[in-house]
């Protein structure tokens, strides 16, 4: 039986394209995140029309998708006025989630412009300060395939 070929922490980031285009830059300080992909769905009662008697099926349909991120680590200095001007700005940034060691042909990134809609922080006596934030694309972020 062979393993599965796994990723560590460092292989998927979540990056913000700098002033310069086709620059990317990581958000400092972030030491646990998230992809969450969801999608809302839909249901119709289907009866059997040759025996009503019987219980109706569900049909389902996706209605809509969206994906979101979600963030947790310290507050860094490197990032403070980044992350406080996106979110006052109420402004979209372009993203990407990368999975680093995707295989060749995989979707390596998934990029797109999305709004930092939760940016929460919280100071303890002792500990650093840390910050929570949740990103949500705005519409589906476009599918990058790794190169050879």
């Amino acid at each position: 039986m062979a393993d599965a070929t796994t990723a560590k922490f460092q292989h998927m980031v979540v990056e913000f394209e700098t002033e310069t285009p086709g620059t990317w830059s990581k958000i400092c300080g972030v030491t646990q995140r998230g992809v969450n992909r969801s999608s809302t769905m839909q249901t119709s009662e289907v009866p059997d029309c040759e025996d009503e008697s019987k219980p109706n099926s569900i049909e389902r349909s996706v209605q809509s998708q969206e994906v979101t991120i979600s963030g947790t680590g310290v507050w860094a200095a490197q990032s403070h006025e980044l992350m406080l001007d996106w979110w006052y700005s109420g402004q979209t940034k372009k993203i990407r989630v990368g999975h680093l060691k995707a295989a060749v042909g995989d979707t390596e990134y998934e990029t797109g412009n999305a709004y930092l809609v939760s940016l929460n922080n919280t100071a303890e006596k002792g500990p650093s300060v840390t910050a929570e934030i949740e990103i949500q694309f705005d519409g589906l972020p476009v599918r990058t395939a790794k190169a050879a």
